[in-house]
């Protein structure tokens, strides 16, 4: 039978792949940690982790028992969370992460409303580029995230939508659609438009990035881009266009973009989004306050 500190390490070990990293996220030493993974591979009989002077890997025996232990032990922690927030009331921290500076001052807003109602119960936000958002609500580097919806993706939960805003289409001001009024979905096919990340949900990347038009015409695929700023500078590079909601043209204003509203194109959403087995009472109470905050402004 694993000992607490014993599997705690080994998941920690087995995401960030580097002792120096796990013992600060862990607070030890990594002599400690050093240890206590020997110790482990003792007992086992087999090593779970193959290194080298330069790296840390899982091993295949490592692998299976990181997927096979992994989300029982984060229902585990979700449910003892459970248990003293209903016991104690809201208290402890609550990490939420924001991509954008709209969506941070949505936020900065929510957590103000927050720690009114729950003083006992501590806030810190932090930007995160987008394809960040899902590694840090698995790892546990964020409890919740505001960001662009549909992020359907196995374990997590996609909350109320908060914000629903005009979809407009980021183009180089040379471009002839830069002179337009409008453009169509349909006027994709004409156009090459940049990539999200492949580690992006599917939905996210359909819905920003879609390989077709609504009427099934392919879209040429453009390079990929990962942050706000690079697609920006690769749209204005000539590289190619690129969706985006309507808070852009304000935070965003770029001598060498021009953004041009849809006509025909549904709105851009954004909302929180929580491990499934990480809703504690925290997260499902900051929820409810940032929806109660968007209702009534």
């Amino acid at each position: 039978m694993l000992e607490r500190h014993e599997l705690e390490a080994f998941l920690t070990l087995a995401e960030e792949l580097h002792f120096g990293r796990t013992a600060a996220r862990l607070h030890v030493s990594t002599a400690r940690i050093s240890q206590i993974i020997a110790k482990l591979e003792r007992r086992i009989g087999v090593p779970l982790f193959n290194r080298t002077s330069r790296r840390v890997e899982l091993s295949p025996v490592g692998r299976e028992l990181y997927e096979e232990t992994r989300p029982a032990w984060s229902r585990i922690t979700a449910a003892v969370e459970r248990a003293v927030d209903a016991g104690r009331g809201l208290t402890g921290l609550l990490r939420v992460a924001f991509t954008g500076p709209a969506a941070g001052q949505l936020l900065a807003g929510a957590a103000q409303a927050f720690r009114e109602r729950h003083p006992d119960c501590e806030v810190r936000l932090k930007e995160a580029h987008l394809p960040q958002v899902l590694p840090w609500l698995r790892d546990g580097a964020a409890d919740l995230a505001l960001t662009c919806h549909p992020m359907r993706e196995d374990g997590i939960t996609m909350g109320p939508v908060l914000v629903r805003e005009a979809r407009m289409l980021a183009v180089p001001t040379a471009h002839p659609f830069a002179r337009r009024a409008t453009v169509s979905a349909e006027d994709l096919a004409r156009v090459t438009v940049l990539r999200l990340p492949d580690t992006l949900p599917e939905s996210l990347r359909d819905d920003l990035a879609p390989r077709l038009t609504p009427s099934g015409k392919p879209i040429t695929p453009g390079p990929s881009a990962a942050t706000c700023n690079e697609t920006l500078t690769l749209v204005g590079a000539g590289e190619g266009v690129f969706t985006v909601g309507a808070h852009t043209r304000r935070y965003f204003a770029r001598p060498d973009v021009v953004y041009v509203p849809f006509e025909d194109a549904p709105p851009v959403e954004w909302g929180l989004v929580w491990p499934a087995d990480g809703a504690t009472a925290r997260v499902r109470a900051f929820s409810e306050t940032a929806l109660g905050l968007v209702r009534n402004t």
